[in-house]
């Protein structure tokens, strides 16, 4: 729930740095795509040290803390203080949107694959945990969807009331998003083997693992998507009415009703196939916003459509990098949850900041004006270019996202995968307990009859040793024999 909030808030960032900071859209785009580079270089990194953590805590919930960072970062972010030079305020925001992204964000994500795993161990509880936490989640979303829009028309339009609305949001977001440490242990080790991960198995994944590839696509343009942020301009520019986009987001409510009839769902399609469909529903949704123009009851329709359809991908997506982290086992790899959950992730990062990057480079081709407080009157090339970002340009993105679906297979593969596993998981568990049994059967007896063995020796060692001491001659209390060492006849005992 936090985290998505978070996603939501960052959406505005684009909008928040041309219009209030005054900074241009192309430059603002450039940087937040340098920033995803710098992220991906870190998340490899990051997901080994991750799958390498073992701690009194579990292995991935320890990184739960990292929400507090993300939202001080993003907090910090939209305060970039508006005295400041040009240069001074990108740097500002190229460094807390990298401690966001590619430092908090990174090790909060790379650690929740290994913690749902370690906190359930079960397909049927992850795809429960998905629906009930994305209905949490899209809760999360909805609220800020909603109560956003309605804050900036009223705070948004100086650089203090962004401040405002950061805090109001951030402060309890950040109390929510840590409660899970407290409440949810780790409780399982789903290992088969107790091997360190070492660097080489980091890169023996990418060659390894073909699945994880579409996957990673997959959440790339999702990303690429969402991040781009249209939605506001749209509705400044286009629409008229920013106030309204409180009420278009507030269609996405309907997407709560479908969290919960999603484990249903996915008795009958795969998490892959539920994904396929959704795509082709957000084709459909985005093609209808450029036949809506500013209708805003078409816009209301086109958002039912892609708001179902982004559910799939945005709920249990992560969960196809756990299918990866079965094949994984499957080769005889380690599962390495955090390593390919930090790859998607690294689908996820990417397309985020090639996302706002096209927002900002079209935007700029477009002839867009920013402007510092006050909504510029954009000519009519930015104009269409608005209408194309939140029409054809996704429409056409997204069909690219369906083409990975059908290009992922492993779902065709994973009854088998998984039946495999639990084989040799079942023979790995029988193969250690064994050992320990057949030691504690042979350990008993042999011990009981080597003792009674040894007790019998030395009983009858003392019997001979008594029975060939002659009467006159004694036995001290420590077995040393005293007296005569010459045998003495019978006749000198009569005597």
């Amino acid at each position: 729930m936090s985290t998505s909030m978070n996603y939501i808030v960052i959406g505005f960032l684009t909008i928040y740095c041309s219009d209030i900071l005054g900074l241009n859209v192309g430059v603002v785009g450039t940087l937040m795509l340098v920033t995803k580079i710098f992220d991906a270089v870190l998340s490899i990194p990051i997901g080994y040290i991750v799958d390498r953590t073992n701690t009194r805590w579990g292995r991935g919930r320890p990184y739960e803390w990292g929400i507090v960072g993300v939202w001080v970062a993003t907090i910090l972010m939209f305060a970039t203080p508006n005295g400041w030079g040009d240069t001074v305020k990108y740097i500002w925001v190229f460094v807390m949107y990298v401690m966001n992204q590619g430092v908090f964000g990174a090790f909060l994500g790379a650690g929740t694959n290994p913690y749902m795993v370690r906190a359930f161990n079960n397909e049927k509880l992850y795809i429960k945990f998905g629906s009930y936490g994305g209905l949490l989640s899209a809760m999360g979303a909805l609220l800020v969807n909603v109560l956003f829009p309605i804050m900036m028309a009223k705070l948004g339009t100086s650089h203090q009331g962004w401040i405002v609305m950061m805090l109001i949001i951030g402060v309890p977001a950040m109390v929510i998003g840590i409660m899970r440490f407290f409440f949810i242990p780790e409780r399982y080790d789903v290992d088969v083997t107790t091997d360190k991960v070492d660097v080489k198995a980091v890169f023996d994944v990418l060659k390894a693992n073909k699945y994880i590839w579409p996957v990673t696509i997959m959440m790339l343009i999702n990303a690429m998507v969402a991040n781009m942020g249209i939605q506001v301009y749209y509705y400044t520019y286009v629409v008229g009415n920013v106030s309204l986009m409180s009420a278009a987001t507030a269609i996405g409510g309907i997407m709560m009703p479908a969290l919960l009839v999603m484990p249903m769902i996915l008795r009958k399609l795969s998490i892959n196939q539920a994904c396929f469909w959704g795509f082709v529903m957000c084709i459909l949704g985005y093609v209808t916003n450029w036949f809506a123009g500013a209708n805003f009851a078409m816009l209301l329709c086109a958002a039912v459509f892609f708001g179902l359809g982004q559910v799939p991908i945005n709920m249990f997506g992560t969960l196809m990098a756990l299918e990866c982290a079965e094949y994984n086992e499957y080769i005889g790899k380690p599962r390495m949850e955090a390593t390919l959950g930090v790859i998607s992730g690294l689908g996820s990062t990417i397309g985020g900041a090639f996302g706002a990057f096209i927002l900002g480079q079209l935007l700029n081709l477009g002839g867009y004006v920013s402007s510092a407080g006050n909504n510029a009157t954009q000519p009519d090339s930015a104009i269409l270019m608005i209408r194309l970002l939140f029409s054809f340009i996704p429409a056409a993105l997204y069909l690219i996202a369906a083409i990975a679906s059908k290009l992922y297979g492993l779902d065709k593969r994973l009854p088998e995968i998984r039946k495999a596993n639990e084989e040799r998981r079942a023979a790995a568990e029988a193969g250690l307990a064994e050992p320990h049994a057949e030691a504690k059967a042979a350990d008993g007896p042999v011990a009981d009859e080597s003792d009674d063995e040894l007790t019998a020796r030395e009983l009858a060692q003392v019997a001979a040793n008594l029975s060939s001491i002659p009467e006159t001659e004694q036995v001290t209390d420590d077995g040393r024999v005293t007296g005569p060492k010459e045998a003495v006849s019978p006749t000198e005992t009569a005597a």
